[in-house]
């Protein structure tokens, strides 16, 4: 039997913009400071990331802070993109963005697991991490509107 715990979680919103201009936006790491609270400092091409490229996030939380160095494993633009990263205190990192049509607009999807925990977070935890990607998908959505509108 192993010690170590699977978590995954997923967050959607939908957003009235092109399915390009959403995935542009959000896989392009250098944006992500704009939208995530935890994410400040990113060392990347100023582009969307296509599979195989490489880029490096500083990561703080109210916790510590941490530097990820991830890898673009898979890129299907303008609908699937994931990343990978691993640390050894949490296990392998993965992000994974959907972008789905929904009549005129498109739900974006960010899932992020953790297959190999060595434990599950709390339920505190899980409800910080709820609360946080909520401000985060609203940024993205008024970030990618106000960007296409504009």
């Amino acid at each position: 039997m192993s010690d170590r715990n699977r978590f995954e979680r997923s967050h959607d919103i939908v957003i009235d913009a092109r399915a390009e201009d959403i995935f542009n936006y959000v896989t392009n790491p250098n944006s992500w400071p704009e939208w995530i609270a935890a994410s400040h400092q990113i060392d990347s091409p100023d582009h969307p990331l296509r599979e195989g490229e490489t880029f490096r996030e500083e990561w703080q939380t109210r916790n510590g802070g941490s530097e990820l160095k991830w890898t673009v494993t898979k890129c299907d633009a303008p609908n699937l993109w994931i990343a990978e990263t691993q640390k050894t205190f949490i296990g392998k990192i993965i992000a994974r963005y959907d972008v789905e049509a929904v009549g005129d607009q498109h739900r974006y999807t960010r899932t992020i697991v953790n297959e190999d925990r060595p434990i599950l977070p709390t339920d505190e935890q899980i409800a910080r991490v709820d609360s946080e990607a909520a401000i985060a998908l609203n940024n993205i959505k008024k970030n990618v509107e106000t960007k296409t509108r504009g």
